[in-house]
């Protein structure tokens, strides 16, 4: 079974800085595609940043975070991470990550939500005036 276990959120000032990680386990080879989306209360479900591994590799960013965030791997630790910097009040969002097993860009980067189908319960981040 594959789990996606997310850690490293908490509570900032804005201007500061979280690095978010995520395990990925039950899945005996590298996950082609992952990605880390946020859902803030009363909100939906929005992407942050994903990587597709096939090809030369690519990576999506929102428009919200691209220069401040950076999503990364150790394929050999089977752990994803994103490093968030330059934290704003409006990044205050439970932070999740998920992974798709197909070796396609289409639907990775950029990414279409229901086409990932391991996804983590989330860690929250929370980012004070």
């Amino acid at each position: 079974q594959v789990q996606l276990v997310e850690s490293g959120g908490g509570s900032v000032q804005a201007g500061g800085s979280l690095r978010l990680s995520c395990t990925v386990s039950g899945y005996t080879n590298t996950m082609p595609c992952v990605g880390w989306f946020r859902q803030a209360p009363g909100k939906e479900r929005e992407v942050v940043a994903t990587n597709y591994l096939g090809g030369a590799g690519s990576t999506y960013y929102t428009d919200s975070v691209k220069g401040r965030f950076t999503i990364s791997r150790d394929t050999v630790k089977n752990m994803v991470y994103l490093q968030m910097v330059s934290l704003k009040p409006e990044d205050t969002a439970v932070y999740m990550c998920a992974a798709n097993v197909r070796w396609q860009t289409y639907g990775c980067t950029p990414p279409q939500a229901h086409l990932f189908s391991f996804w983590g319960q989330g860690t929250q981040v929370t980012v004070s005036s």
